[in-house]
């Protein structure tokens, strides 16, 4: 099984250089501006954009892609719900109860379209940035809310860890499915409800392993004498350089883009 979201794919693009905290405010206006894509002038642009991000990254595409199976049963029950329960006027196909229609057929292609851009935009971001540099960002952009009470680190901390697990049990998972393959179980026979029974054994110890991984990873942190903020420095202090700023002001042009064609 392959996750993108999670993984770091080492490499010297230009991409990789930009500082984290930009990656991070440009994937959220990414994310943001999406929702508000409302035709297929705004869809192409979007892909043109993405796909150019992904080669100045020098991520192979393929690598991505792979990473979009582990959506592909989303894809195909919001595709499905999109097209049968979509009313309209332009009737495409018509028996008994199920009627297909034309809005349907748009509504669900452009659903498909932003939820594909939205996970290879937020893998992006874990791909070209490593997870230390994700704290930090995340830390240094949350910090102007420390005087409230906010706790920047553990909240940076909390987030990273949780996003580094991802993979790790994506992996655990398919080691747990190869070994009850291997001693006869079987999860790609039978009708759907089948399926579905036939991957609860795997849930039990999927959980146990989760829980002995958090556990192993509390007590190294204790046996560090981690302490969370407090009287920590850094080996590396982010500076924003000119293609930062340049890469946000690519990113503006982008969003403006979005909401001109939206008056198309």
């Amino acid at each position: 099984m392959t996750i993108t979201i999670g993984q770091h794919y080492p490499t010297n693009s230009i991409i990789h250089k930009i500082d984290p905290r930009i990656k991070l405010i440009s994937v959220f206006m990414y994310v943001t501006i999406l929702l508000f894509v409302n035709n297929f002038i705004g869809y192409a642009i979007s892909g043109i954009f993405i796909s150019t991000i992904v080669l100045l990254s020098k991520v192979p595409p393929l690598f991505l892609l792979r990473g979009l199976r582990a959506i592909m049963y989303m894809l195909i029950i919001s595709a499905l719900i999109n097209i049968f329960l979509t009313p309209g006027e332009r009737v495409i196909f018509s028996l008994w109860v199920l009627r297909i229609t034309l809005e349907g057929v748009l509504l669900a292609t452009q659903m498909a379209l932003r939820l594909t851009m939205l996970i290879i935009g937020s893998s992006l971001l874990t791909l070209t940035t490593t997870p230390i540099q994700l704290t930090h960002a995340i830390e240094s952009l949350l910090s102007p809310l420390k005087p409230l009470g906010v706790p920047a680190h553990d909240i940076a901390m909390m987030m990273m860890i949780a996003l580094r697990m991802i993979p790790a049990l994506a992996e655990e998972l398919d080691k747990i499915m190869k070994a009850q393959k291997a001693r006869g179980a079987e999860f790609d026979t039978g009708n759907l409800i089948k399926r579905a029974r036939s991957l609860l054994p795997i849930l039990v110890p999927l959980f146990v392993s989760a829980f002995k991984r958090a556990e192993e990873l509390s007590t190294a942190m204790e046996a560090r004498c981690y302490r969370g903020d407090i009287n920590r420095t850094r080996f590396k202090t982010m500076q924003t350089a000119p293609r930062d700023w340049v890469a946000l002001g690519i990113m503006i042009v982008f969003c403006i883009a979005i909401f001109i064609t939206r008056r198309l």
